[in-house]
């Protein structure tokens, strides 16, 4: 079983207290489990994928315009890891098994070549980690769930705006997906 950590959007703009989306204090309360766990998948050998929201400036063709203020403009500090996983980014991204992708919509695999680059390595486990649990690392999951991935979802390591979104989308993971979900 080869595994590949998929990290979503752990950003400023969805975390920090003035990040044009952010989910606050629920995202901020993972930023020592999420880093230890992409420093833990690292150290293992697993391969990282770091899939963040990029938008274009003035996109108004976009979906999100509709539903959401402008958020994770390339180009912008808003885009940057957040917190810890920022640090361990830097320590980490030159080396071959770490990917940085651009997503334009919620799933990390919509539009992306990330199905591609994990066939190529033979991965068929994809472990999530980020924001918005009931958005984009739900969306993430559903896509892994209907190319054929088994799905490992990090229960402390994701965070959503509500506990009541966060508590369905783990529920989801489980009960609709057939995801492990890890709690610890």
């Amino acid at each position: 079983m080869k595994k590949a950590l998929i990290s979503i959007d752990y950003t400023i703009d969805f975390v920090a207290d003035d990040g044009k989306l952010t989910a606050g204090q629920p995202a901020q309360a993972i930023a020592d489990k999420i880093a230890a766990v992409t420093q833990e998948a690292y150290d293992r050998g697993d391969y990282i994928f770091f899939a963040i929201d990029g938008h274009d400036e003035g996109d108004d063709f976009h979906p999100e315009t509709k539903l959401f203020p402008p958020h994770n403009i390339k180009g912008t500090n808003g885009r940057h890891l957040y917190g810890k996983l920022a640090q361990v980014y830097e320590n980490i991204k030159d080396d071959a098994r770490v990917f940085w992708m651009d997503k334009r919509h919620y799933s990390a695999f919509s539009g992306t070549d990330l199905d591609i680059r994990l066939r190529e390595r033979r991965v068929d486990t994809v472990v999530l980690t980020g924001v918005l649990t009931d958005i984009c690392v739900l969306h993430t999951a559903i896509d892994a769930y209907n190319l054929g991935y088994q799905i490992e979802v990090v229960a402390p390591a994701v965070a959503s705006l509500t506990p009541e979104n966060h508590d369905f989308a783990l529920a989801h993971f489980k009960h609709v997906l057939g995801a492990t979900v890890i709690e610890d």
